[in-house]
């Protein structure tokens, strides 16, 4: 199989303009989500797809790979399928813009399922383990069946807990891998009601009656991504924690 990893980077994003091109440590954001993403094992090749000739030029600065698209996508996702759409690949992983410590074994968790020739789409969780969360809906849940598909995603709190008896909380980590040709598909698909209702684009495929494998993640996770000046501090603070 080839597998292609796409970072979708979006400049006008509505509470932090510009923000692939904040400085961390030294370097935009989407340097950090673009060289840790390249240490995966799985990947045959990474691109970012933007709407901003800024962020291509900031990419072809540091020697990465970047394709311009169009600036009217509603979602990452569509980003993704304009460009998945000329390239030679049968897995496409988006890997968000916006998270400058992903781990890059946990892309290599996320295309390992497809090894199941029938499986369309995957995807990656971890438990959470700060109560404060719960009730937090930046925080999204997920609920899978015995044999880790999704039932559901939420912004509650799921399940609820009436008994607490083998209860535990997973968080959906937005790391999709999907087979190209069913990329293509969904995104042509016209939003769904509890797409729209929880504003999760993720919603669209279950509730077109298409499986999600989940995987729990076995890797460590940094759940930081970048929406507002706030955690564009606390990424710089991490950065300077960490050395």
């Amino acid at each position: 199989m080839k597998i292609i990893g796409i970072i979708p980077a979006r400049y006008k994003s509505t509470r932090l303009e510009g923000k692939p091109l904040a400085d961390i440590d030294g370097k935009p954001m989407i340097q950090h989500v673009y060289e840790r993403a390249s240490k995966s094992k799985k990947l045959d090749d990474l691109l970012v797809a933007t709407d901003d000739q800024r962020i291509i030029d900031a990419v072809n600065k540091f020697g990465g790979k970047a394709v311009l698209t169009s600036e009217k996508h509603p979602s990452g996702s569509d980003r993704v399928a304009e460009v998945a759409k000329k390239l030679d690949a049968d897995i496409v992983v988006n890997i968000q813009g916006d998270e400058p410590f992903i781990n890059p074994e946990m892309i290599d968790e996320v295309v390992e399922p497809f090894e199941n020739k029938s499986l369309l789409m995957a995807t990656l969780m971890h438990e959470v383990l700060d109560e404060s969360d719960f009730e937090n809906p930046n925080v999204v849940k997920v609920v899978v069946n015995r044999e880790g598909f999704a039932l559901y995603f939420s912004r509650s709190l799921i399940p609820y807990p009436r008994n607490r008896i083998d209860f535990h909380v997973y968080e959906h980590i937005g790391l999709y891998s999907y087979r190209k040709d069913f990329l293509l598909k969904l995104t042509k698909l016209p939003p769904t009601p509890l797409e729209r209702i929880e504003s999760l684009e993720q919603l669209r495929a279950l509730e077109n009656g298409y499986k999600i494998k989940v995987i729990l993640t076995r890797k460590e996770y940094i759940p930081l991504s970048i929406d507002t000046e706030e955690d564009l501090k606390k990424a710089r603070e991490y950065i300077k924690k960490s050395k």
